[in-house]
């Protein structure tokens, strides 16, 4: 297995949830981070914190993904602190659950520029450097309702785009395997995260809801495989979680951070 001691890697949507959990994880293995997201204060008390505790470097850098100027800045900044970057983990996303005819158009434009295009290009800015070292690894927070068909109720823009998210990646590894590049699209479950927590009755019985344990070892996994292997797909389903009765109520006040 591939030791990821030393090794370089940008992490969005990294000040809370899954993202530092994420962090915090890579970071005990010896990995030095890029971590990302828009609260300045938060993120830059999360880089301190990890850095303390682990002993490894961690930049912290201000970024909205869902602008093209920042994710300019993120990849111009992490480059010019490490020299080589090893992996991007894709995880900033944000929610929004309603029926389609009642969704705030706003909401759509979010969910787009969030959970779409700051996937793709931020991708898109990092990638050459990829080609240039003959290797590296893409990581995209995906969706386990992207394994439903149809989209669960009240989930139908939120999930289409991580569907579309997930053939990006599909595309991605047969156009970038060539040149030693790893993309993988992780779907998890509903995860017991802050997010989760500020939802109104989120689960009936919350062992229904994952820690983010299982999610870190995936990510582990991903990129500590050997050079010639790449997981394309990791799914990370609770093993409680029904489909038929969705965890988070259909009606909902949507926490706004």
């Amino acid at each position: 297995m591939t030791s990821l001691k030393g090794k370089a890697v940008i992490i969005t949507g990294a000040s809370r949830g899954i993202g530092r959990a994420i962090a915090e994880s890579l970071a005990k293995e010896g990995v030095n981070l890029v971590i990302a997201a828009r609260g300045k204060e938060t993120l830059e008390a999360t880089a301190a914190q990890i850095a303390k505790a682990y002993g490894v470097k961690v930049l912290a850098v201000p970024c909205d993904v869902s602008k093209q100027a920042d994710l300019e800045n993120l990849v111009n900044v992490s480059i010019k602190e490490y020299k080589k970057i090893d992996a991007l983990i894709n995880n900033a996303g944000v929610s929004s659950q309603y029926p389609f005819h009642e969704q705030p158009l706003e909401d759509i434009e979010k969910l787009m520029y969030t959970n779409f295009f700051g996937y793709v290009m931020l991708t898109r800015l990092i990638i050459n450097h990829f080609v240039a070292n003959k290797g590296g690894a893409v990581i995209n927070m995906v969706s386990g309702s992207t394994m439903v068909d149809p989209p669960p109720r009240n989930f139908i823009v939120y999930t289409s785009l991580k569907w579309a998210l997930r053939k990006f990646g599909k595309g991605l590894f047969w156009e970038m395997r060539d040149y030693g590049i790893k993309v993988t699209s992780l779907l998890p479950g509903v995860t017991d995260t802050e997010l989760t927590g500020k939802l109104k009755d989120v689960s009936e019985d919350r062992s229904r809801l994952m820690s983010t344990e299982a999610i870190e070892n995936a990510v582990k996994f991903a990129l500590t495989v050997p050079a010639n292997v790449c997981p394309l797909e990791i799914s990370v389903i609770n093993q409680q979680t029904p489909w038929t009765k969705p965890v988070i109520p259909l009606k909902q006040n949507h926490p706004t951070k």
